[in-house]
């Protein structure tokens, strides 16, 4: 996966977009697996592990309504955490983990019930999985596919500035 991860960091810095993460689910495991690149740091600008409700509204801007009402696993949520993100970090591009990964259910919301959300100048769009497996497997999933995701958005805003 680093060359693959090499390639990412390359096109975020040639296309001068920056990345924050803020994670709840995966606990770091974005920003981790970003800064195993040398010269990651021309593109990550920083990352909020926001495992608690309250500094998902404290640090990342979520709405406590919002919380109150649908909970952390949640497709706005994670929108308003990649947002927050960005703002937090002066960053163009915010990638967001919330969701369960178990060993047992969380507010109503199954086991391996993941939202990503990705932000890029100001717009937020979250993205819905069901991973199977067990706790570190789900992590590993999560974290697999914000990057992929990251991949995505980054190309398409790099194709937008040619």
């Amino acid at each position: 996966m680093l060359t693959g991860l090499a390639e990412l960091v390359s096109a975020a810095v040639a296309a001068n977009i920056t990345v924050a993460t803020a994670e709840s689910l995966t606990g770091g495991m974005v920003a981790a697996t970003l800064v195993q690149v040398p010269g990651s740091s021309a593109m990550l600008q920083g990352g909020i592990i926001a495992y608690q409700n309250s500094l998902k509204e404290t640090l990342l801007g979520v709405p406590a309504w919002l919380l109150e009402a649908r909970g952390a696993v949640d497709p706005e949520v994670a929108c308003a955490m990649a947002l927050g993100a960005c703002a937090a970090a002066g960053s163009r591009v915010g990638i967001s983990t919330t969701g369960v990964a178990g060993p047992e259910p969380h507010q109503g919301k199954e086991v391996g019930h993941v939202y990503i959300g990705v932000a890029l100048d100001g717009e937020a769009q979250s993205y819905e999985y069901h991973f199977a497996g067990d706790r570190e497997m789900i992590r590993v999933a999560a974290t697999q596919e914000a990057i992929s995701l990251l991949e995505q958005v980054i190309k398409a805003a790099g194709e937008q500035k040619l």
